[in-house]
């Protein structure tokens, strides 16, 4: 395996810790989740509002140009840091929540 590979597979691996972290945060929350991580792509977690499933969305996890881990919408607009789980899952809660 290449140092570049190598690399890769310990970034997707973290990535997927943030992932995995952030569900349980989302759980608590009444949100349900599937963390995916499919072959050679970037792993992400789908996030379904139980209550309405058309209110979803996949999230993933990458690391900034300063070496901070974020939380990412899919739409490439920053979450939250990945170190503050709750505030990153209240945030994705309040825009996958019903609004009447």
């Amino acid at each position: 395996m290449t140092v570049r590979a190598q690399r890769s597979c310990e970034s997707s691996q973290q990535g997927s810790d943030y992932l995995e972290g952030l569900a349980e945060a989302l759980a608590q929350r009444g949100m349900r989740t599937r963390l995916m991580a499919p072959q050679g792509r970037i792993p992400s977690l789908h996030v379904v509002n139980p209550l309405a499933s058309a209110l979803a969305e996949d999230i993933y996890a990458g690391r900034g140009q300063d070496g901070t881990w974020w939380f990412w919408w899919s739409w490439a607009e920053r979450i939250g840091e990945s170190e503050d789980l709750d505030a990153a899952a209240a945030q994705i809660a309040r825009v996958l929540a019903q609004h009447e």
